[in-house]
């Protein structure tokens, strides 16, 4: 926004007054601690703020400080859990003797690193009694504008920041101005409320500065239009019927611009399921998520590979915003190609490192080697990708399938690299694209081995069966056969579906409460 001298100073000062009033109310409710949700005191501490602002900015506030709290109610809840992985396996580690093996538990390889782990441990024992204790109480500790520009106070020279520069990055991570939308209020928010016909913003002041209003009733309207690009359509769509639409304004001290953001609930969905894309001859797209590229290969039906493997580039390198947008980018890319092709839904593998990243020094080898495998490990951005994975397919109209990860590369590799190399003749066809292949297969119901007489790449030379078809395999009459389980073996080379290849349909994108930010629409 191009705001004036004069509106700078009005949003400084009411972003400074909410801000200032949101973080008692935070440290109020840190107070009360874990209790239920009709015992949280919301309504007393709304009552008090209303004097001080609002009602509507009251119920803001919060709101806001309750999400703030169980957020990091269970962020505490992950670290302890994550620091339990780690202590059981250095624990199972020490019971080894050096060089020796106690069970599946491998032993250290000398004294020095066993010293050096009994010291580890030490350290992340004391680490887990200090976040049991703080879940006990139920005051977790809470930074309003972030721990780690709180942090970079004390090292301003690492930082490359002035004491100035901090102060005002500091001062505007702090600043509190967010209205939730109402539906039935005038275009969907009372508090913050943009005209579409014109783009004006009018804000109705708290109750100590409405002597700074400039409108009717309390209010200050902006020197300045607004003019939203990114899902226009669906924002007018909302306030032109006066449905709840949430604002936020947000201050970029390094550009010095004030930025607003409209964001709102999703309509809720009912999605198809995996059985329902196969019924209607849907096609597919598989991906396999690695820590520099998308692997991709759209699958038929029937679970065929079609046409060639494609590769999207993931350069996840730089600050955080800037690997966010190159994520959203491959995304956007990877939607794009399922357009193209006319797949009703993306496969992917239900993958979670959390396990792996909190015991990845005990189980992922040591040295150079072992050191590049767990940043690479770490660098996959497995939870990122998924969500901003739902929430960008479900606005595209994709399914999203999350399937079992296991074997998936192992199986791809064994049974379908070589036959797509054949069918791919100007492109290569690596393990990641025929893992997509078996994720996909995976995806759609279908086995991911290949059963014995496939067709094969030339049908006029060799005439086989088709990929997904039962081959018959005579029995000795007399006999038997036993009922089969999750652990018996399938004989004569035939393929089904294991108890672990269960398909997990994605939900619907949405949040409890009106103003979500899964969608948003940013204006400079």
């Amino acid at each position: 926004m191009h705001t004036t001298a004069q509106d700078d100073q009005v949003l400084t000062l009411v972003g400074r007054h909410l801000g200032h009033h949101q973080r008692a109310d935070l440290a109020r409710r840190i107070e009360i601690g874990k209790v239920r949700v009709k015992d949280n005191q919301r309504t007393e501490r709304k009552h008090s703020l209303t004097k001080q602002s609002s009602s509507r900015l009251a119920g803001a506030m919060t709101r806001a400080s309750e999400d703030q709290y169980q957020l990091s109610l269970r962020c505490l809840y992950d670290e302890a859990s994550s620091l339990r992985r780690a202590i059981r396996t250095i624990t199972q580690r020490l019971a080894a003797p050096c060089g020796g093996k106690k069970g599946k538990a491998s032993g250290y390889r000398d004294q020095g690193e066993r010293f050096g782990k009994q010291r580890r441990l030490q350290v992340l024992t004391a680490r887990l009694a200090r976040v049991e204790q703080r879940i006990a109480s139920g005051k977790p500790s809470i930074a309003i504008g972030g721990r780690r520009l709180a942090k970079a106070r004390h090292n301003l020279e690492k930082a490359q920041l002035t004491e100035a520069q901090w102060r005002e990055q500091w001062d505007a991570a702090r600043l509190f101005l967010t209205a939730d939308g109402e539906s039935g209020a005038p275009f969907g928010n009372y508090t913050i409320c943009v005209n579409p016909n014109d783009g004006s913003v009018t804000i109705v002041l708290p109750e100590p500065l409405r002597h700074l209003a400039n409108a009717p009733r309390g209010r200050y309207q902006l020197s300045c239009t607004v003019q939203f690009s990114h899902r226009r359509d669906e924002w007018l769509d909302r306030v032109t019927v006066n449905r709840a639409v949430r604002y936020d304004f947000v201050y970029d001290p390094v550009r010095g611009r004030w930025y607003l953001d409209a964001s709102w609930c999703a309509d809720k969905a009912v999605l198809p399921t995996p059985e329902e894309i196969r019924d209607f001859d849907e096609r597919t797209i598989g991906i396999d998520l690695n820590a520099d590229h998308l692997a991709a290969y759209v699958l038929d039906p029937h679970g065929n590979p079609i046409g060639q493997p494609h590769t999207i580039p993931l350069d996840l390198i730089g600050p955080a915003l800037q690997r966010d947008g190159r994520l959203r980018d491959a995304i956007s890319q990877l939607i794009k190609l399922a357009r193209q092709h006319g797949c009703a839904g993306i496969v992917v593998e239900n993958l979670n490192f959390d396990d792996a990243r909190s015991t990845g020094r005990e189980r992922m080898g040591r040295g150079g080697r072992g050191k590049k495998f767990r940043k690479t490990v770490a660098g996959i951005p497995t939870a990122r990708f998924r969500e901003r994975l739902r929430g960008m397919a479900f606005h595209a109209g994709l399914v999203v399938i999350a399937v079992d990860p296991a074997y998936t590369s192992n199986w791809g590799e064994r049974y379908w690299k070589t036959p797509l190399q054949q069918i791919s003749k100007k492109t290569t066809v690596t393990r990641h694209h025929s893992a997509a292949v078996a994720i996909g297969r995976r995806g759609l119901g279908h086995g991911i081995r290949r059963r014995p007489g496939v067709t094969a790449s030339d049908q006029r030379i060799a005439a086989r069966r088709a990929t997904g078809q039962t081959a018959f395999v005579p029995r000795p009459r007399g006999t038997a056969s036993p009922p089969r389980t999750a652990s018996t073996p399938v004989r004569g080379g035939k393929t089904r579906l294991d108890q672990g290849d269960q398909l997990a349909l994605f939900p619907d994108p949405r949040r409890p409460f009106a103003g979500s930010p899964d969608h948003k629409s940013g204006l400079p």
